[in-house]
């Protein structure tokens, strides 16, 4: 197994990249953070010297992309129709190499109740879940999952929509507060213990799982305006934990991440119990943040990546990842 100490920077030519298109923006609700990430991949690759142009896809349609003729392109879209498999679908049909996972992990990833699903069946630590509709028994998913407990959107990110509830006189609120967001609400064993964040690059047997960081948020609250827009959060990377359980975290965050078939990068949110010490995976980020505020770029510089090696260590990843279309190109 393959960790963090033996990520390498190695030299990556920027005129072999081609023409980079950086997709950001899009139509999710967490566009405003993908301009973030989009704009900083970007002037990054323009640093190194690479051909690269930015695409918002909320604002530019699929014609235009394929008439860009882009040799491949960086997502950097979080969220619905960017990191659903929506637009790795696509990328696949017009013919363009991708960074990032590919159509069905990314579309599993981005589904919780999928993620978990296939977890469970392969015996990693998850925490216990009730999928909720209109007529939901509330007080028995109360009852089943004890309080507190999470209610979140099933397939968004960054922590919209989610409530932590304390009371069962919350859960219809919570409820009516994801929903309008994601037609699936996730309720969530709520689990007490330190949030961990593992980044991982690359395919297969060849993945490594970057530092752990530990993220301590005011009062507990690791909400969307403490992840990208508040400096009270503290990130501690390293992350304090003994050497034994840091490793114990990365390969938990590994398995994760091979089950799902996952490629590229990604970054494995995790839960460390503090009654037993037990990790529980949260979910798996397959197009994760790369603003001033990101995890990924940290845990990189950690273990002596800088954030424009890091950049073309990426973009070079989507010549390195086979996809099923590899083999066929339009004319």
């Amino acid at each position: 197994m393959t960790l963090a100490p033996q990520v390498k920077a190695t030299a990556v030519a920027p005129q072999s990249l081609g023409k980079v298109g950086v997709l950001m923006g899009g139509c999710s609700a967490e566009r405003e953070i993908s301009l973030l990430s989009g704009t900083g991949v970007l002037e990054a690759l323009k640093r190194g010297g690479v051909n690269a142009v930015g695409f918002d896809t909320g604002r530019r349609s699929l014609a235009e992309l394929a008439a860009e003729k882009f040799d491949r392109v960086f997502i950097a879209l979080h969220g619905r129709h960017g990191e659903d498999g929506t637009i790795q679908g696509a990328l696949e049909l017009l013919g363009i190499s991708y960074t990032g996972s590919g159509v069905l992990a990314s579309a599993l990833a981005m589904d919780k109740k999928a993620t978990k699903r296939v977890w469970q069946s392969q015996g990693l630590a998850t925490p216990r879940f009730a999928m909720l509709e209109a007529q939901t028994d509330l007080d028995a998913v109360v009852a089943e999952l004890g309080l507190p407990l999470i209610v979140k959107p099933a397939r968004e990110g960054s922590s919209i929509g989610l409530t932590k509830v304390t009371c069962a006189q919350e859960m219809r609120e919570a409820y009516l507060k994801a929903a309008k967001l994601d037609g699936m609400v996730m309720a969530e064993e709520f689990v007490s213990g330190d949030e961990l964040t593992c980044p991982l690059l690359g395919s297969g047997a060849q993945a490594q799982a970057l530092p752990v960081i530990r993220v301590v948020a005011p009062e507990g609250n690791y909400d969307y305006q403490n992840k990208y827009f508040r400096d009270e959060t503290r990130y501690l990377c390293p992350s304090g934990l003994s050497p034994a359980v840091e490793v114990e975290v990365q390969v938990l965050a590994l398995q994760a991440y091979r089950t799902l078939g996952c490629r590229s990068w990604g970054r494995a949110d995790i839960i460390l119990r503090h009654s037993d010490g037990k990790p529980y995976l949260l979910e798996i980020n397959t197009s994760p943040g790369m603003t001033g505020h990101s995890l990924v770029p940290m845990s990189a510089k950690a273990a002596g990546v800088s954030y424009d090696e890091l950049v073309l260590l990426l973009a070079a990843s989507a010549d390195l990842e086979l996809r099923p279309s590899d083999d066929w190109r339009p004319e």
